[in-house]
């Protein structure tokens, strides 16, 4: 039995393109995860960053890995049907935390995300795996946009600092380069969102957000999972996150102590 919140439909779009939303996800711990942003803002993590950019203006703040520090992340975890959507969606019989990540722009912020696909930065590898991102504030030109099927292209696209727009790891060759989704005639894929709403997409689904123009801030809490197939894998260099000291090899499954099971069918 799927979750009420999934339909065949919706596994199957996953399944397909690589993102699909999932209306109300999040919707009983909207206040939860404000709180919890609030208290990261207040409080960054050691990869927190405003991704000052010259000639932008605003704020763009993220910072991830605090939900083990920052019971409000943890608590809407738990609390929430996500594990048991992500299941649904990955078609997986076990559920993994991988991380969090927290993406806050302030009203005037015209720094847009870079596109990108979250997995060529990840040490982890699989077909089952999936993010959630939720905006805690209505959303409409500052929402995430994700290109449909591009979690099933042959190559990874090249993973690049935001900032700076440097490469990541140092074999730029194995990898596409970053594309231009609305000049090449890309199905793009995005919507208008309400706080605790949620897209959830493939790692290696490409995406990006616009800056937020308007007069409201955009905070959005991001989570990412993993399914039954998912191992470790090397990298040739500081992954992001870097997780450093896990002592993992490749072709292992996380560590459980530092990646914990929350669904196992």
């Amino acid at each position: 039995m799927t979750h009420p919140l999934v339909s065949q439909e919706m596994i199957d779009t996953y399944q397909r393109d690589g993102v699909v939303l999932i209306r109300g996800l999040f919707a009983g711990q909207v206040d939860q995860l404000r709180a919890g942003i609030a208290e990261n803002m207040a409080n960054p993590g050691p990869y927190a960053s405003n991704n000052e950019k010259q000639g932008h203006t605003g704020r763009f703040f993220d910072d991830y890995c605090n939900w083990t520090r920052l019971t409000d992340f943890k608590a809407a975890i738990e609390e929430s049907p996500v594990a048991e959507v992500a299941a649904d969606l990955m078609q997986s019989k076990s559920v993994q935390m991988f991380h969090d990540h927290v993406l806050v722009k302030e009203p005037g912020t015209s720094m847009a995300t870079p596109w990108h696909q979250d997995g060529p930065y990840y040490f982890v590898e699989g077909e089952q795996t999936i993010s959630f991102w939720s905006p805690l504030d209505p959303v409409e030109e500052a929402t995430l946009r994700c290109v449909a099927g591009s979690h099933r292209w042959e190559k990874e696209v090249l993973p690049t600092r935001w900032v700076s727009e440097d490469g990541f790891f140092p074999d730029e060759g194995k990898y596409m380069p970053v594309p231009d989704p609305d000049a090449e005639g890309m199905r793009v894929v995005e919507f208008p969102m309400q706080p605790g709403d949620a897209l959830a997409f493939n790692f290696r689904t490409l995406h990006g957000a616009r800056g937020n123009t308007s007069d409201r801030r955009r905070r959005a809490f991001s989570l990412r999972l993993v399914g039954d197939d998912a191992r470790y894998v090397e990298r040739p260099g500081r992954t992001s996150p870097p997780f450093p000291g896990h002592d993992m090899k490749p072709g292992q499954r996380l560590r459980e102590d530092w990646f914990p099971i929350l669904l196992q069918q």
